[in-house]
C-alpha cells in the first residue's frame, strides 16, 4: 500500500495545472460536496464524470474551462538534478550513474552501512550493493534499482546533509 501510495504522491508532486499565459500556481481547494462546498470542482461529482469516463484533465475542464493544462515537471528544483526519466541498474552508465555514485558517498559519511564507491559512472555489483543497503536504511524496496523513488529519496537525504538548500550554505 505504502508503494502504490508513494508513486502517486511523486505523480503529485511532478505534475501541476496551467493555463496559457499564466504564470502564477492555479488555485486549487477541495470540496467534498457535504461538508465543504464551492464553486467548481466537487469530490463527487468527478466522481460521477469518472464513472461516465471522462479522464482527469476532461473532468477538470468541466469545471474549469478547456484552456486548463495538467503539465510534468522535467526539473524539480531543490534537488540537486532531476530523474533521468528511467531507472539506473547494473549495467547503465553515464552521468547520472556519477552523480548517485557520488552523492551516495556523501552520504555514506552520515550513514557508514553504506560502502563507498567508485565514482566512475559504472552501475556495477558495488553500486547495487549501495543502493540496496541506502534502500534498506530508508525503507525503500530493497532492489538495488535506481527509480524514481530511489532517486528522490537519495536527493532528499543529499540536500538535508549538505545543507545545500540553506541560504549561505554553499
Amino acid at each position: 500500500m505504502y508503494e502504490n501510495v508513494d508513486r502517486l504522491v511523486d505523480s503529485v508532486f511532478a505534475n501541476y495545472l496551467s493555463r496559457p499565459g499564466v504564470r502564477q500556481p492555479i488555485f486549487t481547494s477541495y470540496c467534498d460536496g457535504k461538508t465543504t462546498t464551492c464553486r467548481g470542482l466537487s469530490q463527487w461529482g468527478s466522481r460521477y464524470l469518472a464513472d461516465e469516463g471522462y479522464s482527469a484533465i476532461e473532468i477538470l475542464r468541466y469545471y474549469y474551462g478547456n484552456d486548463l493544462f495538467i503539465n510534468t515537471a522535467q526539473q524539480i528544483s531543490g534537488v540537486p538534478s532531476s530523474y533521468p526519466g528511467y531507472s539506473l541498474q547494473n549495467g547503465s552508465r553515464g552521468e547520472k550513474v556519477r552523480q548517485l555514485q557520488s552523492q551516495l558517498n556523501r552520504i555514506a559519511k552520515n550513514y557508514p552501512a553504506i560502502p563507498t564507491l567508485a565514482e566512475d559512472g559504472i552501475y556495477g555489483p558495488a553500486t547495487t550493493a549501495s543502493v540496496r543497503i541506502f534502500q534498506r536504511i530508508f525503507g525503500l524496496p530493497e532492489t538495488g534499482v535506481t527509480d524514481y523513488a530511489t532517486w528522490y529519496k537519495l536527493s532528499e537525504i543529499y540536500v538535508g546533509i549538505t545543507r545545500i538548500s540553506e541560504p549561505g550554505a554553499y
